[in-house]
């Protein structure tokens, strides 16, 4: 099992990380962080790299589920998808799976809460 689902854009960055953010919207989820990768490295290290965007996304009624069902569950919320630039321009949007990443936790009820969330995601990628 893959531990994200992907699509490519052809698209600006900048108008990638509204859409990804409009789609995730349309489905409930809203955005609770924003890393701009790309900004961190250049002023830890010093290092050059393509635009990089982490969002954190949280579906809240889904979250609170989760946390209702596992309360540790916190340790691997927000839901993060990422918007990256490739070598070639184009933009790929990166989510993860939290079915695969919750499949470790001994919790049917948590379970089928991700697999819901997983649902969302793919139906949001797959919407790009």
């Amino acid at each position: 099992m893959s531990y994200y689902f992907n699509t490519t854009l052809d698209m600006g960055f900048d108008e990638a990380v509204e859409a990804v953010t409009a789609a995730l919207a349309a489905k409930g989820f809203g955005i609770m962080t924003t890393i701009d990768v790309k900004a961190a490295m250049k002023k830890k290290l010093g290092a050059d790299m393509p635009p990089y965007t982490i969002l954190g996304s949280c579906n809240p009624q889904y979250a609170h589920k989760a946390l209702q069902a596992e309360n540790k569950i916190g340790t691997m919320l927000p839901c993060n998808v990422v918007v990256q630039q490739l070598e070639d321009g184009r933009i790929e949007v990166s989510a993860v799976d939290p079915a695969a990443s919750m499949q470790a936790i001994d919790n049917p009820q948590l379970a089928s809460i991700a697999g819901d969330v997983r649902t969302m995601l793919q139906e949001i990628i797959a919407g790009l």
